[in-house]
């Protein structure tokens, strides 16, 4: 069987990079793309200048003042954001057609057959991160190795505007120092509870055998017995899967006022995470859905690949689509939330369930 070569591309503090290319004034300051300091908004982006201060996505922006008074503050403008991803992408489509957006800036790419039948998938990101920077004037990071799971990982590692490969001879050596943390479906809580148990490392998790694995995490067991060895096999994929769990709220008025909508999206974030946890699943993908006063809908989504469980997983995301999705020149009738992409061997939260009652 031919190994796969996998690369995920991750844009520098994207939308905070587009307004510093816009407008040479900024380059080199702190730049908070969001709402405010004096709303209830979030950042949804921040600039490398700003984050040395502690400035980071999903924070409220009053919290970004505190950390950074000579921040500037610049409410996002999507439609340039939404343009530069599609440069992006158009750049993405010269080498595969097997290509997984996250978000407007990430995205999985599999490129063990492409179109230019270039040898090496580490040449074809360096050749993709080239094309970004000499034609969007844009720096992206690439993470590239054998699956979706290490190649994320590894686009983090030399942020920002750097490249990681994980070669499958260095996949054990790499995994082996991170933190539990990295594995997909482990939270604060399960971590505490893992740090109790003496495993901190995903190299400490590599000591548990399959059947330890399952008896302590579950139905979850066989998958993180499989990620602390680097195997991870789902494919990149391009299709959306139409099952999905939703909430919504419809307005007996229609509503202009940023803070109230924010209030009403924090509701629904907590109601998603409380029906897919009585229902056991875990998602994969969060859509928003925005109805307007003349009943035009709009929806929005993007693929995560963490679960989506708790809602301290769905709200951070809820807020990047809905500030990537409003128009704020209309009045909103209706938001809903919904997660696709579902998961029904059980959720990260049974890991937790099983870990405090084993000793």
């Amino acid at each position: 069987m031919q190994q796969r070569k996998i690369i995920h591309i991750d844009m520098d503090a994207f939308y905070a990079s587009v307004e510093q290319r816009d407008n040479p004034d900024l380059q080199g300051k702190p730049v908070v793309v969001g709402g405010s300091p004096e709303s209830r908004g979030v950042v949804c982006a921040a600039s490398y200048e700003a984050r040395k201060y502690g400035v980071r996505s999903a924070i409220p922006c009053a919290r970004a003042y505190q950390l950074c008074p000579e921040a500037v503050f610049i409410s996002p403008d999507f439609k340039r954001y939404k343009e530069a991803s599609e440069g992006i992408h158009h750049i993405f489509q010269s080498f595969t057609d097997e290509i997984e957006p996250l978000s407007l800036d990430e995205a999985f790419l599999d490129v063990t057959e492409n179109k230019l039948k270039i040898p090496t998938a580490t040449l074809i990101a360096q050749e993709i991160r080239r094309r970004i920077r000499k034609d969007l004037k844009l720096n992206a990071s690439a993470g590239v190795s054998t699956c979706k799971f290490i190649a994320k990982i590894a686009s983090d590692m030399n942020k920002p505007n750097g490249i990681c490969v994980v070669p499958p001879p260095r996949v054990l050596d790499f995994l082996e120092p991170l933190g539990v943390r990295r594995v997909p479906g482990i939270g604060k809580r399960t971590e505490q509870t893992l740090h109790e148990l003496g495993i901190k490392t995903i190299g400490d998790l590599r000591q548990y055998s399959l059947n330890d694995c399952q008896f302590y995490f579950g139905n979850q067991g066989q998958r993180y017995y499989e990620l602390a060895r680097g195997i991870d096999e789902r494919p990149v994929v391009n299709e959306r899967k139409q099952v999905s769990i939703g909430v919504e709220h419809t307005y007996s008025h229609d509503v202009h006022d940023l803070d109230e909508l924010i209030d009403c999206l924090t509701r629904l974030s907590g109601e998603l995470s409380e029906r897919l946890q009585r229902k056991k699943c875990r998602g994969h993908e969060l859509c928003l859905k925005v109805k307007y006063h003349d009943f035009r809908s709009y929806t929005h989504q993007c693929h995560v690949i963490q679960d989506l469980w708790d809602f301290e997983d769905i709200y951070p995301i809820a807020c990047k689509l809905f500030h990537e999705s409003i128009d704020d020149q209309m009045s909103i009738r209706l938001l809903g939330l919904s997660a696709g992409q579902l998961d029904r061997s059980g959720a990260a939260q049974q890991s937790i369930d099983f870990l405090s009652h084993s000793n």
